[in-house]
């Protein structure tokens, strides 16, 4: 029986399931003796898991090669409309990304990294890493700061005990203590910023959204340097955003 890193028994058997997914995501297609391959389960294992995986639609075969199942959009469309406030959320990105043309993102922390809810893009919006569903570190981001800014020191002390610093860009803060600081910054005036921490290059603002006292997530504009600069971010587009979450919280709380 295989355990965690606290020690707990965990299920050897849905481990390796986790792997076979984890690998045919990366891959995007691939047959039982590349997935045994990347995974160090024999085929015959492997094959076993692709099976049950196959059954159940989370894989589909095609010819000799595996890849994930569309069933996974199903369980992820339906978890984003489960979120409080999604379709009012959505609404307003979309509103957001009109107004400042740029890219707005709406992000929750789910356990101890970010992901994207809702992602819209204005008439001048560019790509970013950041799709519908990606995970990232808290850190590395605007929104994942403010968030971060949201909740209890022990929490966050918790959070990057577990996955730490690491540095994603020349930018990224990687030291604990600069952190801390920064979101004790943050947590003061209400809002993060993103200064080419993610991709270089890129500037995004974020500010919490908080209906009710209790954090939900964050909504953030991000745009190129060029556009994105001042002080450091550009006063219109701050104005802007801090307006469209007050607007939002009180659409949330009173829905």
């Amino acid at each position: 029986m295989a355990k965690d890193n606290t020690g707990t028994p965990t299920i050897k058997a849905v481990e390796t399931s986790h792997a076979v997914i984890k690998v045919l995501q990366e891959l995007g297609q691939a047959t039982v003796t590349e997935v045994s391959t990347h995974t160090d389960v024999s085929k015959g294992g492997v094959f076993k898991h692709l099976k049950t995986l196959q059954e159940s639609g989370f894989v589909v075969r095609e010819d000799n090669e595996y890849r994930l199942g569309l069933r996974f959009l199903d369980i992820g469309g339906q978890l984003r409309y489960t979120h409080p406030g999604s379709q009012i959320i959505k609404d307003k990105m979309q509103e957001l990304a009109e107004e400042t043309n740029e890219t707005s993102i709406y992000t929750v922390l789910d356990d101890t990294r970010t992901t994207t809810l809702f992602r819209e893009t204005g008439s001048r919006g560019v790509s970013t890493r950041t799709r519908i569903g990606k995970r990232l570190y808290p850190h590395e981001t605007a929104a994942g700061k403010t968030i971060l800014s949201q909740l209890s020191e022990e929490e966050v002390e918790r959070i990057i005990d577990d996955v730490g610093l690491p540095a994603v860009t020349k930018n990224t803060i990687t030291d604990r203590a600069e952190f801390l600081d920064e979101l004790h910054v943050v947590r003061e005036q209400g809002y993060a910023f993103n200064l080419g921490e993610s991709v270089e290059g890129l500037i995004a603002m974020a500010v919490p959204l908080v209906p009710d006292g209790e954090v939900l997530g964050a909504c953030s504009v991000t745009g190129p340097y060029h556009r994105m600069k001042g002080d450091p971010v550009n006063e219109d587009i701050s104005e802007t955003l801090l307006s469209f979450v007050n607007e939002l919280e009180l659409n949330i709380a009173h829905s």
